[in-house]
């Protein structure tokens, strides 16, 4: 098939194209390179053979989308572009919505007018918010408790509602946890713009000098060592993932929705151990205060992914830090190196 793949150029995006590839599909990427690099689309040309077809496209932009689904033939779409920081968006909710709804309803009339009603969308466990417990279950009643959050919740509700009114649209919901580490080559990686949000690319910083030590927000939870838990996932299990929802929604009409993740949690510290036997040495870090809104531990029951989809997580924590010290170290800078 050929697909259309937004935020192409992202962290995610880049490594699910490359994944796209590798299993035989064309791909044509757009992005509006605010939060990445076209670079990254060219190193997976580099390790796949084949470019995917590549559009600067901001998706507030419908003529623009439009232009695109007129120049190829779409076959079905994996949606990821979207603003993703907890911490901004609190800052700056109107620009959230604006970019993220609205760039969505945009992508979704364009596709309609062209007859594509393939979608699968890449949506965040931050939908499950602060009241349910861990595991979380696709059956659980989701309640995000920020802008960002809210923004994948309602998006979740706009498929939904178009998959109720109309049949033909087949429709996946990604709910993925905490995406790590980097194709085992080193060549595609995450490049996060300004100071990472995320735990895993901050210790790389400090790990190659770029900071100088991490900071670890609370060490009193309810935890085996006091810091918080989080389900990890390797970035390319993460983007297999979104193959195999593609696969199974072009076959089957309908809304479904999935958990991706490991089904554990690993806490800051272990994942911090972790890094560090990838490295070779200590890492400096201090435990300071808690930072508000982080929960002390969540993480996924992956099970129905595995019972739908035949998809699982394959990669340890271990490989996780290897693949994504191994990144970090040939690119210091990332794609600016």
């Amino acid at each position: 098939m050929r697909i259309l793949v937004t935020g192409g150029t992202g962290y995610i995006g880049s490594h699910t194209v490359l994944s796209l590839q590798e299993a035989g599909h064309e791909v044509v990427a757009i992005d509006n390179l605010v939060n990445s690099s076209e670079e990254s689309l060219r190193r997976v040309a580099g390790l796949s053979g084949k470019a995917a077809v590549f559009h600067r496209v901001d998706l507030v932009d419908e003529s623009a989308i439009d232009a695109v689904f007129a120049a190829h033939p779409i076959d079905a779409v994996i949606h990821f572009a979207g603003l993703k920081a907890v911490g901004e968006s609190v800052r700056e909710p109107l620009r959230y919505y604006h970019n993220n709804l609205t760039g969505t309803l945009n992508l979704l009339r364009v596709m309609d007018r062209h007859g594509v009603r393939s979608i699968v969308f890449s949506s965040s466990a931050t939908v499950y918010g602060e009241h349910n417990p861990s595991p979380y279950l696709e059956k659980m009643e989701i309640g995000a408790n920020n802008p960002y959050g809210r923004t994948k919740e309602q998006i979740e509700d706009i498929l939904t509602d178009l998959g109720a009114a109309d049949s033909r649209w087949r429709i996946a919901l990604l709910r993925y946890f905490n995406p790590v580490g980097a194709h085992p080559s080193g060549l595609i990686g995450e490049d996060p713009q300004g100071i990472p949000n995320n735990l895993v690319p901050f210790i790389a910083q400090v790990a190659v000098g770029r900071r100088e030590k991490l900071m670890v927000f609370g060490g009193d939870y309810d935890t085996p060592d006091g810091t918080c838990q989080r389900d990890y996932i390797h970035v390319v299990d993460l983007a297999q993932g979104h193959v195999a929802a593609l696969d199974f929604v072009a076959e089957k009409p309908g809304v479904f929705r999935w958990n991706l993740g490991s089904g554990k949690g690993s806490s800051v510290l272990e994942v911090l151990r972790s890094f560090e036997k990838a490295v070779g040495r200590p890492l400096p870090y201090e435990v300071t205060g808690r930072r508000p809104g982080d929960l002390p531990a969540f993480w996924a029951d992956a099970s129905l992914a595995l019972a739908d989809l035949g998809w699982s997580t394959t990669r340890t924590v271990d490989q996780m830090c290897e693949d994504h010290w191994r990144w970090q170290k040939n690119n210091p800078h990332g794609y600016n190196t």
